[in-house]
C-alpha cells in the first residue's frame, strides 16, 4: 500500500473499567479482555478517532454506566464507527446492554453539532454475554441507518451489520486482480459465493451475462440488492442463505450452471460440500479470494486434480500486521 497510515474505515472499541475503577476505552490485550487504553492509532481513520474520543468523554462526563462483563450490569459496551473514505460519510454505533441509554438525545445533538460528516447514529442492542460485538437489533437515533462509499466507480450502501472491507484502497486492487484474472465475457454466468453487500458482484456484473450473489447475512443481501439498483446493474440476483444449500439448489434443482465462480469465504475457508459442488460443476475458472493463506492452501490441494493455478497474488490489505489477503486464479485443466 502506497500510504499505509490511517487506512481503516471501521473502528470498534470496547469500553470498560480499569483496575483503578476508572472508565477506559481502547483495544483488548491479546487473548484477554483487559482493555489497553489508546490515545492515537496510526491505522484508524483520524476523523473517526476524534469522534470516538468525543463520545467516550460524553459518557464519562455524564456518568453513564459502563458494562461489566463479570456482573452483566452497566449500559455502554462498545463504540463503533464506519466511514466512507471517498464520501466522508460517518456512521456512529453505540452498543448498549439494554434498550435505553441515558441522555441519548443530548448525545445525538452534541455529535451532530460537532461532527458535520456524521450521517447516521445507531443504537445497537446487545444484552448477551458474548464476545460478539454487535447485537442483531439496531435503532436509528439519527439519519437513515446507513452510509455510502464509492469503490471502483460504484456506490455502496453500508449498514451496521454488513461486511465491507476495512481497507477500500487495497480492496479495489484486490477485486480488480480477481476480475481481470477471470477474463469474464458477456456469455459468462458467474456465481459470487459469500458476496457480502455485493461489492465484487458489481465489479464482475459489468462484464458478465449474469451474476448470482449468495450470502448468509440477510441484511447484507438487502444492501446488495439496493447497491445493484443504485448502480443500475440489472444482470444480478442476490440470494440470502447458507452458501452450501443455495449453491446446491441453484445447480441441482434450478439447473443454473456457472461458467465462473468467485469465492471469498471466511477464515475457515470452503466447506467440503461447496468444494464437492464446484468439482461437480467444473466451471472453467475459479477465483478464490482468501483472508487466510493456510485454509486457501488446504482448499487448493482439494481442487488441484482438476484445476491448475494461474496465479497467486497476495495483497497487503492490513499494513503493519502479519495478515494479507490473497487472490488465486484456478483454471480448469484440459481433461474430461
Amino acid at each position: 500500500m502506497e500510504n499505509p497510515y490511517y487506512y481503516r474505515n471501521k473502528a470498534q472499541h470496547p469500553v470498560g473499567i480499569n483496575k483503578e475503577g476508572k472508565p477506559v476505552i481502547g483495544v483488548y490485550a491479546n487473548r484477554t479482555h483487559e482493555i489497553i487504553p489508546i490515545q492515537k492509532c496510526y491505522i484508524q481513520n483520524e476523523e473517526t478517532q476524534k469522534l470516538i474520543k468525543f463520545v467516550f468523554d460524553f459518557i464519562v462526563k455524564n456518568k453513564i454506566s459502563i458494562y461489566d462483563e463479570k456482573t452483566g450490569k452497566g449500559i455502554i459496551r462498545h463504540i463503533v464507527t464506519k466511514i466512507g473514505i471517498r464520501t466522508n460519510e460517518i456512521m456512529c454505533i453505540i452498543v448498549i446492554n439494554g434498550k435505553e441509554m441515558p441522555k441519548e438525545n443530548e448525545l445525538v445533538n452534541e455529535i451532530t453539532t460537532n461532527f458535520k460528516n456524521v450521517k447516521t447514529i445507531v443504537k445497537n442492542i446487545n444484552t448477551k454475554s458474548t464476545n460478539v460485538i454487535l447485537g442483531k437489533e439496531n435503532i436509528n437515533l439519527y439519519g437513515d441507518g446507513y452510509i455510502t462509499d464509492k469503490l471502483g466507480g460504484y456506490i455502496f450502501k453500508i449498514s451496521p451489520l454488513s461486511f465491507y472491507q476495512v481497507n477500500p484502497i487495497q480492496a479495489e486492487k484486490l477485486y480488480n486482480i480477481g476480475v481481470e484474472g477471470a477474463q469474464i465475457t458477456k456469455d459468462d454466468i458467474v456465481f459470487d459465493l459469500y458476496c457480502g453487500i455485493g461489492t465484487i458482484s458489481l465489479f464482475m456484473a459489468k462484464y458478465a451475462k449474469k451474476v448470482y450473489g449468495i450470502e448468509i447475512v440477510e441484511e447484507a443481501i438487502e444492501a446488495a440488492k439496493d447497491n445493484a439498483k443504485i448502480n443500475n446493474m440489472e444482470n444480478t440476483e442476490f440470494i440470502a442463505g447458507d452458501v452450501e444449500q443455495i449453491l446446491d439448489d441453484l445447480v441441482n434443482n434450478k439447473k443454473v450452471i456457472p461458467d465462473i465462480i468467485m469465492v471469498d469465504p471466511p477464515r475457515k475457508g470452503l466447506d467440503n460440500k461447496s468444494i464437492e459442488n464446484i468439482l461437480n460443476i467444473k466451471p472453467k475458472k475459479l477465483t478464490y479470494i482468501s483472508c487466510n493463506p493456510a485454509t486457501l492452501m488446504r482448499d487448493l490441494a482439494k481442487l488441484e486434480e482438476f484445476y491448475k493455478i494461474g496465479f497467486i497474488q497476495p495483497v497487503d490489505m492490513f499494513p503493519f500486521t502479519s495478515h494479507v489477503e490473497v487472490c488465486a486464479l484456478l483454471e480448469l485443466k484440459n481433461c474430461q
